[in-house]
């Protein structure tokens, strides 16, 4: 099963001591979203961290994980192209909303016009067109929201990990946070691999569900 599109998780293990929190064999197709469910402290977080190359140390983990049939298991953080978002929208607030979204261009782009009007297109692609160059802790939770992913899309992310970032944001925004978030992964063909404890967000996610830690 190495050959294929999408995200590969091929046989991860992760365990805290003896206690195995997360065991899971799973492709995610792109544009799908599995969703990893189970209650606080279940190891939801801690896969995303082994997926994206950052796990803590205090924990063991085994397995292989491919994106396009490419291991990136031994890969660090860096190369991965993972696209995060978190419950925080984690805006820099030294830079403008164009600056945050600007950080995320790859280096590869050049010229200041070009890069310009990615920052452009991506706030026109949230719906916040011609805030660039507001201040982020001028913005609405839900705008910051917007930002983030906007941010995380310029990346170039070859997935899209989702920690539970619809969790603080109030209902109405909640509901169109995730149509929007899960539209631009199925039009970017991003495979998605969400963690949650909301039955609400696994839904919107359409995909298959895992449950861990129950």
């Amino acid at each position: 099963m190495d050959s294929g599109n999408g995200l590969f998780l091929d046989g991860v293990a992760i365990r805290l001591g003896d206690r195995t929190l997360v065991a899971l064999t799973h492709r995610v197709l792109p544009g799908e979203a599995l969703t990893v469910m189970g209650p606080s402290g279940s190891g939801k977080s801690t896969l995303l961290a082994y997926v994206a190359g950052f796990l803590d140390p205090a924990f063991s983990a085994e397995g292989r994980i491919l994106i396009d049939g490419e291991d990136l298991t031994k890969r660090p953080a860096e190369e991965r192209h993972a696209g995060i978002l978190f419950q925080d929208p984690l805006l820099f607030p030294h830079m403008t909303v164009a600056g945050n979204l600007a950080f995320a261009i790859p280096r590869a782009v050049k010229g200041r016009a070009a890069r310009e009007r990615m920052v452009a297109e991506a706030l026109a692609g949230v719906e916040l067109d011609g805030l660039g160059e507001r201040d982020p802790d001028t913005l609405s939770g839900g705008q910051k929201a917007r930002v983030a992913l906007a941010r995380v899309l310029l990346s170039e992310p070859r997935m899209l990990l989702l920690d539970e970032p619809f969790a603080k944001l109030d209902a109405p925004l909640r509901a169109q946070m995730r149509e929007l978030v899960f539209s631009k992964a199925r039009g970017k063909g991003l495979p998605v691999l969400l963690v949650t404890h909301d039955e609400a967000d696994a839904l919107a996610a359409g995909g298959p569900i895992a449950r861990i830690g129950e």
